[in-house]
């Protein structure tokens, strides 16, 4: 029976994964020429945006913000991520 695993933990891979994987398609993306359809690949994907929240509380006042790019290498990255964390956890 697997061990049950705590929800920070799994929104620690999958955020860990996106990151990586972002980074890693960025990198690839930035080494191909600009009009290849395997770059487009890489660089493209969908954005997830929460905000911006302006609060004011009158002695002080913040703005919160969240964005997310999701692409094709950042999926890899969670899926590495987390059979890396089946492996060692």
């Amino acid at each position: 029976m697997p061990a049950k695993r705590r929800i920070g933990l799994v929104a620690l891979v999958f955020f860990l994964g996106v990151i990586l994987g972002s980074v890693v398609g960025e990198l690839i993306g930035s080494l191909l020429p600009e009009d290849n359809i395997i770059r487009t690949l890489f660089v493209s994907g969908k954005e997830f945006q929460v905000g911006p929240v302006y609060c004011d509380l009158i002695v002080f006042s913040f703005t919160i913000g969240f964005s997310l790019k999701v692409n094709l290498i950042s999926v890899l990255g969670i899926v590495l991520v987390g059979f890396l964390l089946r492996m060692y956890v």
